[in-house]
């Protein structure tokens, strides 16, 4: 099999335009679905980040802290602008807007990074399976935070394999790449706090590479540094100012802790309490759910893994260990089950529910690059210097309609991460309805009166 890096070649403007061309295509199409199907609000959690980008300067006290705690703030200063528009806010379109850029910078993000090692037929088959999956063209249609996350993490990841490769030939560009870098670790760990362990990792590992080469007294390095260390420093200095504790995101009333133990209704709280190896196959699944049909989610996962082993065999020297970090989300996600209060509930595994299945797509980059390694050694068998160079043609027919029929058969199925937040919505549905009765009437005879609601819970009173 020939090395994938000597398939590295510059891309092309036309293949840009097709990336950019195809992948805005398909959010629009799916936002207008959402439109039509109502479906921007159906997550409380995309009501909630809308709510607390409103508040910042439409309440009674308008000021960043605002911003709330234990939410990471990038995500609501992003939909700052849109939300000023009352319509926007409302029906939920000042949070697509974010996450349709964040979508599309992802997917070029992503075709870049899988075309340093991958053929052009192998990387744009990777961004068919990436770029049309059904669950994360929906959550580009809302306000959650995974489409901006995805985002960072993927140009995090080509941002390293560039600057690793510039490291020796063009001490400008990794001047220029290592500021990058930082400026999107800074945005991961604004946005969620598995973009924490991302930048101790990233950074560790770029420290330790300039001390093997007796470079760590860069002072580009450490002014970066600094930078990178006082993201998390400030986030606890705001939790102190505001909320008189620094550590109140983790122990306060709204933290993922006491959430747990204010709806845990048994012991263990959730599979996989106090339980990596459980927590491991949970994640796993999630992953492999939101990303194949029902019923190809193992032939999935055996094909990542020979994409793997691809991967290794052609491109190590092309230093693909620096897009190891893609993989983050198995042990972040495996420990956070286990320890941090974070459950994962899969409808065809007990307690048979939906609950932050979502999660799971943030394993999609590291799962397609790997099928797209699979793909590149299958058409290499096929190229031009086969025997017979007709069947390369067949099959890319053949896998590209795989892809299509997996795409097809998941859209039948209805995407897990839709489902979800369709049965989010239902179990907000009553108290959304009777609000605005009440309050139009409360409003009529007190216009000026100021009213004092807890929307933080869902609960139907017994009659």
């Amino acid at each position: 099999m020939a090395s994938a890096a000597s398939t590295r070649q510059p891309i092309s403007k036309m293949e840009w335009l097709a990336v950019l061309a195809s992948c805005t295509a398909a959010s629009l199409i799916a936002v207008m679905w959402s439109w039509r199907n109502d479906a921007l609000l159906n997550y409380g959690d995309a009501v909630a980040h809308l709510n607390i980008a409103r508040r910042v300067f439409d309440s009674h006290q308008p000021r960043f802290s605002q911003l709330g705690s234990v939410w990471l703030p990038l995500p609501h200063i992003l939909m700052l602008p849109f939300v000023q528009v009352y319509a926007w806010w409302a029906n939920g379109l000042a949070g697509v807007f974010p996450s349709v850029l964040a979508y599309i910078a992802a997917c070029a993000g992503f075709y870049r990074l899988a075309r340093r090692w991958l053929s052009p037929m192998a990387a744009a088959l990777a961004l068919a399976f990436f770029a049309a999956n059904p669950n994360l063209l929906y959550l580009q249609t809302t306000a959650m935070t995974e489409p901006l996350f995805l985002c960072e993490l993927i140009w995090i990841s080509v941002w390293l394999v560039e600057w690793r490769a510039a490291l020796d030939v063009d001490p400008e560009q990794n001047t220029r790449l290592l500021w990058l870098i930082a400026l999107a670790l800074v945005a991961a760990v604004y946005t969620r706090y598995d973009g924490w362990v991302m930048a101790l990792l990233a950074w560790v590992a770029i420290g330790v590479t300039l001390a093997r080469r007796g470079q760590l007294r860069s002072r580009a390095f450490w002014l970066a540094s600094v930078l990178v260390v006082a993201a998390p420093i400030a986030w606890f200095a705001y939790n102190s100012a505001a909320f008189g504790d620094w550590l109140y995101f983790i122990r306060g009333p709204y933290s993922a802790k006491a959430i747990e133990d204010r709806t845990s209704a048994g012991f263990p709280p959730h599979p996989g309490w106090h339980n990596p190896w459980v927590s491991f196959l949970f994640y796993m699944k999630a992953a492999e759910m939101d990303a194949a049909a029902a019923a190809w989610g193992n032939v999935l996962l055996a094909v990542s893994l020979l994409g793997s082993a691809c991967a290794w065999i052609s491109a190590r020297r092309a230093r693909i260990a620096w897009a190891l970090l893609l993989a983050l989300p198995v042990p972040f996600y495996a420990y956070s089950v286990s320890y941090g209060s974070v459950p994962i509930f899969l409808p065809p595994w007990w307690p048979h529910s939906w609950y932050n299945l979502r999660y799971g797509m943030e394993l999609l980059p590291a799962l397609t690059l790997c099928l797209g390694f699979t793909a590149h050694a299958i058409f290499d068998l096929f190229g031009p210097r086969a025997y017979k160079p007709r069947a390369f043609y067949i099959v890319a027919v053949v896998l590209f309609a795989i892809v299509a029929v997996n795409d097809y058969r998941m859209l039948r199925e209805r995407p897990l991460v839709y489902v979800e937040g369709t049965k989010n919505i239902h179990a907000r549905q009553p108290i959304y309805s009777q609000i605005p009765p009440v309050l139009r009437a409360y409003l009529t005879t007190h216009p000026n009166a100021v009213i004092l609601m807890d929307t933080s819970t869902y609960q139907r009173s017994s009659p």
